[in-house]
């Protein structure tokens, strides 16, 4: 028997095994009832057109199923998935299971903007996820749920915060336990003042009593709330066989708690609930600092292809047709309007006029297009309508490329591991072993239990790790904030490690090295010169151009009364036009005064634009890209620190150079495409460079995830800002300078803070294992170390930086 396609998913089957049904003089072949069932729902609601865009797509088969759907009506499935806003509709994200293409997400989206009830679906085709709002009174979710089923499609909830609102918990649970931890420490120091000064002066016993007990009071919590992590990861790592820093502390405070008791309770030695209140309470602060430097989890494909069309209008037979961007084949004629986004790479075949390519190229200015141009994917048509032949498929064009190498380089970022952790990767169960050893010496050699144990107690207290767990992240946190005082934001605290190590720094050229906006650098006024009609006139075009001419303007005159101005025409890549009084007012570049009798003079590489009335130029404005306040001063002095800039941007060449050579930068690379960017940079990595990269638009994203530390503007492209690992959000290019004084500042504190612990332990620990420390000095040494490393952490703060 022949292969046969279903008519609804396209799959192909042995046509015997197929249900067959004639309908309008065609003959239906179905692989099941589900197909069957769908195909006549989508006909009876008039979306059978839905075959027409699916083309040769294939679905996976209709499943029915509804065992489940009562779950979704749940009150703990509302309260957990389910927002709520202020005028009472309901608002949830799903993940769509069975998407293939733009054409299952046009279904799904005509389907439920059918149902009743349903305000709003908007569907991610990158992602399948689906944004539902709702009224509850006419609709439950369950029936939303019933009806993506019904077409052959299942749904979830999909929690995108998910990751933050545990990382929130974790906090919650953290600052609790501190505050147990602090109010205890503090509490049993003032009792610990007066056990030391009975220990030196003399106290009568039952006095001493009365303070073993407080003591043993405010330790409990302390030890068992405050500390129930650390027992936690020490079970987690005992189950493991690994020995960690949880294993360490948790066996130190144990026993000293067990110890204290025992010498509570007989009346014998020394108490040390007060090394058990530090021991928990200097630790699980560390911790807790390494807990707020974790990262934010961010949607970052959404933020570049959220918006991004689903379909395109393809020229059939001088016919519009709308098509899913998957079914655009080469060859194929697509037609842009006005302020619709670029979706298939192409070359105009007819029309002209301007696109911002801003977020791809960098470049600040719209370019003209005409026959015969490139046209790319991602960029912007602004002011005409065009018609281009696609020269890529989807799969193969620009923005799809971008999304694609993205998610690569994000997933490729290598993670950084702290040098505090390398160095404790051994350390707690080497002195576990010196402790049992030491126990089991001094049993042998001493004979008395109580002895052997208060020796190997002091030594695994001693050289309890607080000093070696707060060296990296007391560090960092200092570092952290006064970088955010400069208002430079470190997204993790590993971060100031990694710029530390950099030796490369990579920059983009527009937005980064310079304003990103076109400015007025010479203006000339002839006789006739109003400045009133000329803010008129360009204040009704939002072109750059203008823009930054009006901007000028505003800052130029003290007192501008713009006229009402009649008849504004605006002339796509050329100029505006308008009338006044009967004047004719005209502004544009020099092509557009040439087409009106009037002969402009200059010759300059800046933009031009000149201004006449009733063909007579009174003022010619001259504009470019200015370079940012003190990005040579800043350039210069990261030069001055080893470290090699280059500039990497997608402009031109020759305004490349003038700008590099005006800040000081040797090499440049120009008219680079992103994944270019990102190749060059892979490159110098392979080399052995650590690359900092500092960019501000999409263009410059594959770049900064490629890099090892990414450096955003604050004012730059969302998804900039996303992959980015520092933010700039004063945008001054001294800003980035500091960020590397304060990177290697902390990290030279991190390298000094471990030194100082290791010296520590280094003296400490074969102290204590020859007798000459009790735990009572053990504790204090250990909070002595702690405090070197905090009071060293401190000096970060007394870093100068120059104020532009």
């Amino acid at each position: 028997m022949a292969q046969v396609a279903c008519t609804h998913c396209n799959l192909t089957f042995d046509e015997s095994v197929m249900i067959t049904e004639q309908h309008q003089d065609k003959t239906l072949h179905f692989c099941c009832k589900g197909c069957q069932g769908v195909y006549h729902l989508l006909e009876s609601e008039g979306l059978d057109t839905f075959y027409e865009k699916l083309g040769d797509t294939k679905l996976q088969p209709a499943v029915q199923q509804s065992d489940d759907l009562e779950k979704f009506d749940l009150e703990g499935f509302k309260n957990k998935y389910i927002k709520e806003d202020e005028d009472g509709l309901y608002e949830i994200n799903l993940i769509i299971e069975g998407i293939h293409c733009s054409a299952c997400v046009w279904l799904n989206e005509k389907v439920l903007h059918k149902t009743p009830g349903v305000i709003e679906a908007t569907i991610n085709y990158t992602n399948n996820k689906a944004k539902v709002v709702w009224d509850p009174d006419e609709v439950n979710l369950s029936k939303i749920i019933e009806t993506i089923r019904s077409i052959g499609y299942n749904a979830y909830p999909y929690d995108p915060a998910l990751q933050e609102e545990r990382a929130n918990k974790t906090k919650k649970s953290y600052y609790s336990r501190i505050l147990v931890a602090v109010f205890g420490s503090m509490n049993i120091m003032w009792i610990a003042i007066a056990q030391y000064a009975g220990y030196f002066t003399g106290m009568e016993q039952r006095f001493k009593d009365i303070l073993n007990v407080a003591e043993f009071i405010l330790a409990t919590p302390v030890l068992f709330y405050s500390g129930w992590i650390f027992f936690r990861g020490a079970y987690y790592g005992f189950k493991n066989r690994i020995a960690n820093m949880d294993t360490l502390v948790s066996i130190g405070a144990l026993l000293t708690y067990i110890y204290s008791i025992y010498a509570m309770t007989t009346k014998q030695g020394e108490v040390y609930f007060d090394s058990v209140t530090m021991i928990i309470t200097f630790v699980l602060v560390g911790k807790y600092l390494e807990v707020l430097s974790k990262k934010h989890a961010v949607d970052t494909l959404d933020s570049i292809m959220g918006s991004t069309p689903t379909e395109v209008t393809v020229i059939q037979k001088d016919e519009k047709v709308l098509l899913s961007v998957e079914n655009v084949a080469l060859g194929d004629i697509i037609e842009l309007k006005p302020g619709e986004k670029v979706v298939i790479d192409g070359e105009v075949v007819y029309g002209e006029g301007s696109f911002d390519e801003s977020s791809l190229t960098g470049e600040s200015e719209p370019l003209y297009k005409h026959k015969g141009d490139a046209i790319l994917s991602g960029s912007i048509c602004l002011d005409s309508v065009i018609r281009y032949r696609a020269t890529k498929d989807l799969s193969s064009s620009l923005l799809h490329s971008i999304v694609s190498l993205l998610e690569e380089s994000i997933t490729k970022k290598p993670r950084i591991e702290q040098l505090a952790d390398q160095v404790s990767g051994y350390f707690s169960t080497v002195i576990l072993l010196i402790a049992l050893v030491t126990f089991g010496a001094w049993w042998y050699i001493d004979g008395t239990f109580e002895r052997a144990l208060i020796v190997s107690i002091s030594v695994i207290v001693i050289a309890c790790p607080c000093a070696l767990g707060l060296a990296t992240p007391m560090a960092t946190l200092v570092g952290i904030g006064i970088a955010a005082k400069r208002n430079i934001l470190f997204k993790e605290a590993t971060f100031l490690e990694t710029m530390a190590k950099s030796n490369l720094l990579a920059l983009d050229k527009t937005g980064t090295i310079t304003e990103g906006k076109p400015s007025v650098v010479k203006m000339v006024r002839f006789e006739g010169y109003n400045p009133h009609l000329l803010f008129a006139l360009v204040s009704t075009s939002t072109h750059p151009v203008s823009k930054g001419i009006a901007t000028w303007l505003q800052s130029e005159e003290t007192t501008l009364t713009p006229p009402a101005i009649e008849a504004v025409k605006s002339i796509q890549a050329k100029g505006i036009e308008a009338y006044y009084k009967g004047e004719k007012l005209i502004g544009g570049n020099a092509a557009f005064m040439q087409e009106h009798g009037m002969t402009p003079q200059g010759h300059t590489e800046n933009t031009l634009f000149f201004f006449a009335i009733d063909n007579q130029i009174v003022a010619r404005f001259e504009l470019r890209d200015t370079i940012r306040q003190g990005a040579k001063e800043a350039i210069g002095s990261i030069q001055a620190m080893g470290i090699h800039v280059v500039m990497l941007t997608g402009d031109h060449e020759a305004s490349a150079i003038r700008i590099a050579k005006e800040v000081g930068i040797a090499e440049v690379h120009a008219k680079l495409l992103p994944q270019e960017k990102a190749a060059y940079i892979q490159t110098r990595q392979e080399a052995g460079d650590v690359v900092v990269m500092a960019g501000d638009g999409i263009n410059d994203a594959i770049a900064l995830a490629q890099s090892n530390i990414a450096i955003a503007m604050g004012n730059g492209a969302d998804v900039a800002i996303s992959v980015s690992d520092v933010v700039l959000m004063d945008e001054k290019p001294q800003s980035l300078h500091d960020a590397y004084r304060i990177s290697r500042r902390t990290y030279r504190a991190v390298k000094e803070n471990l030194t100082l612990s290791l010296i520590y332990n280094a003296v400490a620990i074969p102290l204590a294992v020859l007798g000459y420390v009790t735990p009572l000095v053990a504790a204090l040494s250990m909070s002595l170390s702690s405090l070197m490393v905090v009071g060293n952490s401190m000096r970060i703060k007394f870093l100068k930086f120059k104020n532009l």
